[in-house]
């Protein structure tokens, strides 16, 4: 998918493929390893990284069609449809996790997406966990008067999306051993095993926990492809406690990553995917002369 494929794309403009940068860190060289960064983040200065691998197809499909998605108050994903919205002059509706939300002040990132054009539904937490059954997405639309819109899910993992993020893969080719990426739906570590070479394999990094991905990544790839591909594994040690959970230690670390090598670290899925690399390469668990790269997929907000 390239942005020639979608209507008004000229304003859209994306850097691909992402750059790929070399650092020097001891905590890898002393353990043989080499570290690259797959810088994802300049793709779009607002649809960021995998927001525009999986975006730019959906947005395709959808043909101009209202584009309806989900997700919770601080979603990245909200907040990139909402601007793709904007930029293609697409309407756009956010079904946000919490009925509560509705009567309070938004917060900055849903601020974002209204300024952006996006139309905020709210509903309530166990509307939303039914939200990929038929019946309770066909009454969340009726409820949202969005009934004949295109529906993207939660983090903008389907099958399109997948398919989008398989170029992350072949943009790798020859460049690294290991490929890692964090991980919330699955989609993006779906597709980019799907584009890497027999000899690469991918990480995903999960930033949730509750060990669910490995069926949801198994699924998303038999959607996308007809059954599995390429070599992927999770390591579900990293989310620390869980999405938005950002503890001091981790935060300490994002900020010493800042310092040494002058990359805006953003906290909710970049720092935990860069604390799980450092510790991995400590652990030994990459053979020396490996080279590892890691998706850079989003920055800090705002």
């Amino acid at each position: 998918m390239t942005s020639s494929d979608l209507p008004g794309s000229a304003v859209l403009r994306p850097r691909l493929p992402s750059p790929v940068e070399e650092v020097v860190d001891s905590r890898f060289e002393r353990h043989g390893v080499q570290l690259v960064l797959k810088r994802d983040d300049l793709i779009h200065p607002e649809l960021i990284g995998n927001k525009w691998r999986k975006l730019a197809p959906n947005l395709s499909a959808a043909a101009g069609r209202t584009l309806v998605t989900f997700g919770g108050a601080y979603s990245n994903h909200l907040r990139a449809t909402a601007a793709a919205g904007r930029l293609l002059g697409i309407r756009t509706v956010g079904v946000v996790r919490g009925e509560e939300l509705a009567g309070r002040p938004l917060n900055p990132s849903l601020t974002r997406c209204t300024a952006d054009g996006m139309r905020l539904h709210f509903v309530d937490r166990a509307t939303y966990r039914r939200k990929s059954e038929a019946p309770a997405l066909a009454a969340i639309l009726r409820a949202a008067d969005a009934e004949e819109a295109y529906v993207v899910p939660e983090g903008g993992s389907n099958a399109q999306a997948v398919r989008g993020c398989r170029a992350l893969g072949a943009e790798l080719h020859g460049r690294a051993d290991v490929v890692a990426v964090a991980c919330g739906t699955g989609g993006t570590l779906a597709g980019l095993a799907a584009g890497l070479t027999p000899g690469q394999r991918a990480l995903g990094v999960p930033v949730l926990k509750g060990g669910f991905l490995t069926a949801e990544v198994r699924a998303l790839q038999q959607q996308a492809f007809g059954g599995p591909r390429g070599t992927w594994s999770l390591d579900d040690r990293f989310h620390f406690g869980g999405y938005a959970r950002v503890p001091d230690e981790l935060d300490t670390f994002a900020a010493d990553f800042e310092q040494r090598h002058g990359l805006p670290v953003e906290r909710l899925y970049v720092a935990k995917l860069l604390y799980a690399l450092v510790a991995l390469a400590g652990e030994g668990a990459f053979p020396r002369g490996t080279t590892v790269a890691a998706v850079i997929t989003g920055r800090p907000f705002p």
